[in-house]
């Protein structure tokens, strides 16, 4: 069950723009991460001009006001389903969305069973009602 953050700088975007990026992350995420379908938990934080600052890390990327920031939360993957899910990402949001691979960085961040409550105050997975 991922659960995925994603930031982009406000009016970059059309909210259709929006819907059509986040859909297209939830699809790599089917075909590449083995979340389970119906498991759809996205934040979209849009961001003042200047409230996302991502330098090039060294590797010389030209960033534009069109970045894409996407953080997952999830559990249990191991390294060819995350790399075969940034390449995806890269590639879909490309040819859906028209990003710049440039302008796409992805974090996955590992936690376990015992960090997801879904309601009622119960962590579900250690309960066993998932």
């Amino acid at each position: 069950m991922p659960l995925v953050h994603i930031h982009l700088i406000e009016n970059r975007r059309t909210a259709e723009q929006i819907r059509t990026l986040a859909d297209t992350v939830q699809e790599v995420l089917l075909d590449h991460f083995a979340a389970p379908p119906r498991d759809r938990y996205q934040l979209i934080t849009e961001h003042k001009p200047g409230g996302i600052i991502a330098e090039d890390t060294g590797l010389g990327f030209e960033r534009t006001d069109d970045i894409v920031l996407i953080q997952i939360v999830q559990q249990g993957r191991d390294t060819d389903q995350k790399q075969a899910t940034y390449r995806a990402l890269a590639d879909r949001l490309g040819a859906e969305c028209g990003l710049a691979g440039t302008d796409l960085i992805v974090s996955v961040v590992e936690n376990t069973q015992a960090d997801w409550s879904f309601g009622n105050g119960i962590a579900q997975f250690i309960t066993g009602d998932l």
